[in-house]
Parts: structure tokens; C-alpha cells; sequence
């Protein structure tokens, strides 16, 4: 087989195997400066599907991770991959009994976990009816290297799930998105076809792998690594130092999200940072504020930024704004979320399950071969959010130009109706932004008498900054529409965040909706 028939290729099992014999010492893993060839990767995934076989772990089977980013999470995780087992990523800053959930919805037989978490992980399992075996990661190596590399095993079939990752929602018990080896590589192949630059990897670019692993930007990186045979460059978690210093020592691509983005691009070191070797910094998972943006383009003039849009339901990327649509001085198109990716079609629709004429707000629609086959579990929930066609609702409010290019205004659950207008809180934050003392801005529907909800402002200022409140609402009004405008602005320390970096606007809101019957927004 050549080094470009790879690119056809759709299953763990085919694609570690081909990269085993194609650079069978090219390092695929690297975490804390220990290595793992395709060669080796190889033979420690056979190893572990003996030991599910040894553990009475059959395809279709449920494990779990609950830990940090690990080379040991990325050897487990593609050894399902391989063989059809299934595994479901925790987060690790999750509280015990959101922990016993997850464990006691996916039924888990096994619970590798690393070990700052084996005790919470023991305590956890002990609980359960289940009781799901924990192997803590200083035993996990030597357990596996006790067995020999399996030869015969049933493979995963191309549209099982091999992955399930638990969403965060807005209400409600988290729901587990079931995602198979169709869903994880189709795309890469028409990204290839279409000659997508950032879909290209050389032998030797590196991938860092720095965004949490239970969550599809983390989990992304993996599979874009061993996917295109590259090394992965494993930090535990996301740091604004660990980031430049990969950088430095030739991370070639990685994902972020704006708040982190943010971080990096502010830290001290990254005047001094060398950014020569990075060639695509991808971003996503959140708005991006202009300003933000054009202030990172200007720190890494040389990389190539590419906006990603998606969701675990669409396995990541389904449209992507590319390095051709960024510049330093900013643009129209910088403020979208890009076009759909080859392979995948976006509409933005009505009500009534129609495409509503360009310009004009709806909801974010997609068909992919990457959208997910449905929720574990949940027959209701996911025929309320895939439809008989196949299209799957994001729930994310968006325009379209003429041109395919998608302008994502906000989660539609996150819509402030305002004296009859309806204002997306993304809009109010990048007018917002730009203001020379504010460091992050979060906007919520407060309750108000008069219009039902009032738009507020909620600011964390820049370090030595002050701000008035007259002086932000002021600002804004010269940058959007006065009803969009904040009437209200609270300054706070931080921002309270999710895992995976995004604001938890709900827990901003909730305080002011406290025993009341919100019938808006």
C-alpha cells in the first residue's frame, strides 16, 4: 500500500496497521518524554484487546477513562477503536456523583484511571451495582505488557460506536454521544481529495494534544495524529506556558478555544516565542471575539488560522474558516465560522424545518457522514435532534451569505428577547470586546418588568484596569444597536468555565432567575 492510499483509509484497526509497516519508528505518542512508535503502538493495542478478552470484554462493551490526557487514555481508546469496544472519556474535574452517572449509564466494565484519580475512581466503582474493575494507570502498563498481542479478534464494524462522549447540556443528566470509525475519518478523506491545506500532514509535523480528552476538540487531535501518522505530542492539560514550549520544541498543529487562545497570546513568554515551526493554529468551540483574533494573527504572523465549527453530535468539524479568510487588519469574513468542509452540507432553517432565505437567522442544520448515529439510550432525544432525513439540529442560531459562509449568532436557547427583539449574546460580546479594559465578557437575559428581559453585561477587567459602567454601555452603543446594548453592567473576578473552556452563561443567569418562571430566552 502507498503513503497516499492512507488517505482512504476509515478504521483504527487499518490505519494503525498501515502506519505499523509504512514508519514503524516514527513516534506516535510522546507525553512526558515517553515514546511510542507505530511499531509499538501496534503491538500495545493487541495487547490491550487481550486483556478485554481476558476481562471478559466483548465488542460493544462499555469502558471508561477518568484522568488527564495520558498516552495510556490514546493506547486504550485506539485499541476499542480496533476492536468495537467502546470508550467513554470522563472529565476529570467532574464531582463524584456526575462521575457515578456516566460510569452507571455507559454500564462500564472497565475504569482505567490515572493516578491522582484511582482512589476517587475505586470509591466511585465500590457504589455501583456494576461494580466496573479500576485499573490505575501505574499498574495498567505492566498489566498489559502481561499479555500477549492479539492476533485473531472481531473488529469493530466501520458504523459501530467506539466512542461515547458525554455532553455537557444545559439541563438534565449529560447525554452520551455514540461516534463510530465512519463518523471519526470520512471527512478526512474529501478534505484530501479537495486538496484542504489543513487537512494535510507531513512526516514530520507534530500534533499537540493539549484540549481535554473527554471532550471531541481533545479527542480530535488524537485521531488526527495517528490518522495521518504523526507524532502527538501528549500535555496533561491545557497551560499558556505548556502550549508555547510545544510550540518552541516544533508543534506543528493544534486546536484551542478562545479562552485559551487568549491566554497564550497574553502570557509574557509569547513575545519571546519562536512560532516559525507552527503551521496551523486551529481554533473553535466558542466565539471568537475580533479584536482577539486580530491580536493573535498579529503574535503568530506566520500560521496558518483556521476557525473549526462543530459538535460532538457532528464529531467536530463541519465548516471551517480558513488561513485565506484571516488577515491582521480584520475582515467581514473573520467574524464567520467559515464554510462547510468537503463531504458536508449546512443549512440554516426555520421553524418549520425548511432553509430560510440568506441573510436571515434560523437554526444550524448539518448532513454528514460524520454526524453521530444517535444518543445512548435516548431514542427520543435523538430523534428530536436528528430528523427523518438526516439532518442533524445544532441548536446553534446562524445566518448564511451568498456565499456558504455561516455567521453563528448564539445558542438559540441563549436568544435574550428584549422588548420584542431577539439579541444574541455573541453580537453584544464582540461589540464589547474591544474595549481597551476589559480582558472577558460574558452577556445574559436578565428579568425585567418592562421588556420581559434586559440584556446584561458581565466583565472581567484587565489587569490594572477599572471600568465604568456608563463608559462600557456607552461603547457598545456606538458599535451595535441600542436595544442590544447592555442596560446593566457587573464586574467579577473570573468567568466561570466548563472543561473545555467555554462560559457557563447559566450559571451567570441563574442568581437573577431564582424563583421565577422565565418564559423567554
Amino acid at each position: 500500500m502507498s503513503d497516499a492510499s492512507q488517505h482512504t483509509l476509515t478504521h483504527f484497526d487499518d490505519i494503525i496497521d498501515f502506519w505499523a509497516k509504512e514508519r514503524p519508528d516514527t513516534i506516535a505518542l510522546d507525553h512526558k518524554g515517553r515514546t511510542t512508535s507505530f511499531r509499538e503502538l501496534d503491538e500495545i493495542t493487541r495487547r490491550i484487546i487481550s486483556l478485554f478478552e481476558a476481562r471478559g470484554v466483548k465488542k460493544g462493551d462499555r469502558i471508561a477513562w477518568l484522568g488527564k490526557n495520558s498516552d495510556l487514555h490514546c493506547m486504550v481508546y485506539a485499541a476499542a477503536g480496533r476492536c468495537g469496544v467502546v470508550m467513554a472519556p470522563i472529565g476529570w474535574r467532574l464531582a463524584p456523583p456526575e462521575i457515578a452517572f456516566i460510569l452507571e449509564n455507559t454500564e462500564a466494565k472497565l475504569l482505567f484511571a490515572g493516578d491522582e484519580f484511582a482512589e476517587t475512581a475505586r470509591s466511585v466503582a465500590a457504589d455501583l451495582p456494576t461494580k466496573p474493575e479500576v485499573i490505575a494507570e501505574a499498574e495498567a502498563h505492566g498489566l498489559i505488557a502481561g499479555h500477549e498481542p492479539a492476533t485473531q479478534y472481531t473488529r469493530a464494524d466501520s458504523d459501530e460506536p467506539i466512542l461515547q462522549l458525554y455532553t455537557s447540556g444545559t439541563t438534565g443528566n449529560p447525554k452520551g454521544v455514540q461516534l463510530s470509525n465512519e463518523n471519526l475519518f470520512r471527512l478526512r478523506i474529501t478534505g484530501n481529495e479537495a486538496g484542504v491545506d489543513w487537512n494535510h500532514y507531513e512526516a514530520d509535523d507534530c500534533v499537540l494534544f493539549a484540549m481535554p480528552c473527554a471532550h471531541i476538540g481533545g479527542t480530535g487531535l488524537i485521531n488526527n495524529s495517528i490518522c495521518n501518522g504523526v507524532r502527538c505530542r501528549i500535555d496533561a492539560e491545557f497551560t499558556p506556558d505548556g502550549v508555547l514550549s510545544a510550540i518552541e520544541a516544533g508543534a506543528t498543529h493544534l486546536f484551542i478555544v478562545p479562552a485559551a487562545l487568549q491566554m497564550v497570546v497574553q502570557h509574557p513568554k509569547a513575545a519571546e516565542t519562536d512560532f516559525s515551526k507552527l503551521k496551523f493554529m486551529m481554533y473553535g468551540a466558542a466565539p471568537m471575539p475580533l479584536e482577539l483574533l486580530k491580536e493573535a494573527v498579529k503574535t503568530m504572523p506566520n500560521a496558518g488560522f483556521v476557525q473549526l465549527y462543530g459538535m460532538t453530535e457532528t464529531t467536530g468539524t463541519v465548516t471551517a474558516l480558513g488561513p485565506e479568510d484571516h488577515s491582521i487588519d480584520g475582515n467581514k469574513r473573520m467574524r464567520s465560522a467559515g464554510k462547510a468542509v468537503p463531504g458536508a452540507k449546512v443549512e440554516v432553517r426555520g421553524a418549520d424545518n425548511t432553509p430560510v432565505p440568506l441573510g436571515e437567522i434560523g437554526e444550524i442544520c448539518i448532513k454528514s457522514p460524520s454526524n453521530t448515529a444517535g444518543y445512548w439510550k435516548l431514542p427520543d432525544a435523538t430523534s428530536k435532534t436528528i430528523d427523518a432525513d438526516g439532518w442533524l439540529h445544532t441548536g446553534d442560531a446562524g445566518i448564511m451569505d451568498e456565499d456558504g459562509y455561516v455567521y453563528i449568532q448564539d445558542r438559540i436557547k441563549d436568544m435574550i428577547i428584549t422588548g420584542g427583539e431577539n439579541v444574541y449574546p455573541a453580537e453584544v460580546e464582540s461589540a464589547i470586546y474591544g474595549h481597551p479594559a476589559i480582558a472577558e465578557v460574558a452577556v445574559i437575559g436578565i428579568p425585567s418588568e418592562k421588556w420581559g428581559e434586559e440584556v446584561k453585561a458581565c466583565v472581567v477587567c484587565k489587569p490594572g484596569h477599572d471600568v465604568d459602567e456608563s463608559d462600557i454601555i456607552a461603547y457598545t452603543r456606538e458599535r451595535i444597536a441600542a436595544f442590544k446594548a447592555p442596560k446593566t453592567v457587573d464586574v467579577i473576578p473570573e468567568m466561570p468555565r466548563n472543561p473545555s473552556g467555554k462560559i457557563l452563561r447559566r450559571q451567570l443567569r441563574d442568581p437573577y432567575w431564582e424563583g421565577q418562571d422565565r418564559q423567554v430566552g
